[in-house]
């Protein structure tokens, strides 16, 4: 059964993916981005778009009404793809710096989780992705400023999961490793730093855009209704299985 949902920084490669999946299975999608021009040609494919900052409060909620309208008052689910990656020891990390990281990544998913959670109480429940990554658990040099935003969305997923669980919001998240994005792009400026990188990794390949979003896909529409509270690691096993 189709339904309506909302993409919170849409014009990443995930998400253009993400949005992508979701129209061909014949659903409704409502789009904030901030780089229009990533998503401009989506509106031939019957996106509707915002053009906006997912920080700005009269943004979102600008986004999650056109959601509604167009989803017959409800919105059936809802991802957060907003972030940003800075990779430096603390004693050469700012605390400006720092607090930018948060505020990219966990802040905006705070935000997210705040008004969208509360416009899905009003019309019977949803569910809610919000993207993680494999900082978020595993020691990783130089992820201070990712760790500890990135730690704090999966904790939020978790205590959100307990707060909505009886009222049919189901909320969570997809942790991956590196993937081929242009955010990724920042840590595999060379092949030595590629072939580093990819020897952390048991599977020994990146992850595709595709492959996270079809995870969270997963999570948005077919995910058992029990599911909830928790977080997948796409990360070719990098999180839980020894090298």
């Amino acid at each position: 059964m189709s339904g309506s949902f909302l993409v919170i920084g849409g014009s990443s490669d995930i998400a253009l993916n993400l949005i992508r999946q979701l129209v061909d299975s014949g659903n409704t999608v409502t789009v904030l981005a901030r780089d229009e021009s990533r998503v401009e040609s989506l509106k031939t494919s019957g996106v509707h778009v915002v053009c906006g900052d997912g920080l700005v409060e009269e943004d979102l909620a600008g986004a999650i009404e056109l959601a509604k309208q167009h989803g017959g008052g409800s919105i059936n689910g809802a991802a957060h793809l907003i972030g940003s990656i800075l990779l430096k020891p603390p004693h050469a990390l700012k605390v400006a710096d720092f607090e930018s990281v948060i505020t990219t990544n966990l802040t905006s998913a705070f935000l997210s989780l705040s008004m969208i959670s509360k416009a899905m109480l009003r019309s019977g429940g949803g569910r809610l992705v919000f993207t993680s990554s494999v900082a978020g658990s595993l020691g990783l040099v130089n992820h201070e400023a990712i760790a500890a935003a990135k730690g704090g969305i999966e904790a939020m997923v978790r205590a959100a999961a307990a707060t909505y669980a009886q009222r049919n919001i189901r909320v969570n998240a997809v942790a991956p490793g590196l993937t081929e994005t242009r955010l990724g792009a920042t840590v595999l400026k060379s092949d030595a730093m590629r072939e580093a990188a990819v020897s952390m990794i048991p599977m020994k390949r990146i992850n595709q855009p595709d492959e996270v979003a079809s995870a969270m896909f997963w999570l948005l529409t077919k995910a058992p209704d029990n599911f909830t509270g928790q977080v997948l690691n796409l990360d070719g096993g990098m999180a839980n299985v020894r090298n």
